[in-house]
């Protein structure tokens, strides 16, 4: 691709996106080497550490007055903080996911958060729906069943992060201003409670950071990079690219989460789960092919 292709994308939205997609596959390496330290402690520095970062970018991109300008509206701060409580509820979920073995329950949810979100633009905006992509939903509602009878109750980790990522995006969509701008308010918003948690325990002295151990102060400071880059490459790629490419490339991450879960730490993949697995490839197999015939008409 160069510039801009007759399909609407570009040849920059395209690598934006893949490197998005790519950095939030390898997270969980990063998420597993701090294992040992408590997930609200890793959350309170993903904040912490968000903050410059997203402030370095706004500067950049010279949009600093709609932050500005957002910080003294109340009702944006409203919104913000809800978004921002949702999203730090994602993170902790998927962090401890990862500390505790369940990598492959973080890739089940990022499976089925696509069609969670077309099933709610549904419920909530009243869009339509093919009977193809009731299919879609219809095949996820019995993987989830496959994995609610083999454990004995529901996928709860998979199911608390698509639901918060789903809620997430949905509420996003309504907030009125820039996606860069919008994640630079929210760790703004979060800020002081990240800030509180760190000191609180470098006062008791049970924190992790500059404790002694060097790997985990880089780790700890590393957190801001790797949660607000992806997340700011993304806002960017997302400008470039159809919905459609968009639709695909965000089965990147998961596959991504499910092979490191697999292949590399070790988690169980009964047969069962296989089966349940092998419905939810088959939902977005067919969710993606009513996507790029609909994309073509």
């Amino acid at each position: 691709m160069t510039g801009q292709t007759d399909s609407g994308d570009t040849l920059s939205g395209f690598f934006y996106g893949l490197a998005a997609y790519l950095l939030w596959g390898f997270l969980p390496l990063y998420m597993k080497a701090l294992a040992h330290i408590p997930p609200v402690e890793v959350i309170a520095h993903r904040v912490i550490w968000s903050v410059p970062v997203a402030l370095i970018v706004l500067v950049w991109l010279g949009r600093t007055a709609d932050l500005k300008a957002a910080l003294t509206n109340p009702r944006m701060l409203g919104m913000a903080a809800l978004t921002a409580t949702i999203i730090s509820v994602n993170w902790g979920i998927y962090v401890w996911a990862i500390g505790a073995d369940h990598a492959l329950d973080a890739a089940l949810g990022y499976y089925i958060n696509p069609l969670f979100s077309i099933f709610l633009g549904a419920v909530l905006l009243g869009e339509r729906l093919r009977g193809i992509q009731w299919l879609a939903i219809a095949l996820v509602c019995i993987a989830v069943g496959i994995l609610t009878w083999e454990a004995g109750q529901l996928p709860v980790i998979a199911a608390g992060l698509f639901l918060t990522w789903g809620f997430y995006a949905y509420l996003k969509r309504r907030l009125p201003i820039g996606p860069n701008q919008g994640f630079a308010l929210e760790v703004l918003i979060l800020l002081p409670f990240g800030l509180g948690y760190a000191g609180w325990l470098a006062w008791q002295g049970t924190g992790h950071f500059m404790a002694g151990v060097p790997f985990d102060t880089w780790m700890l400071f590393g957190c801001g990079i790797v949660t607000a880059a992806p997340l700011m490459i993304y806002a960017n790629g997302a400008k470039r690219l159809r919905l459609s490419t968009i639709a695909i490339m965000q089965y990147i991450a998961p596959t991504m989460i499910f092979l490191t879960a697999v292949f590399l730490f070790g988690e169980p993949f009964s047969k069962v789960k296989l089966v349940a697995f092998g419905f939810i490839w088959a939902a977005l197999v067919v969710y993606s092919w009513s996507v790029l015939r609909r994309a073509r008409g």
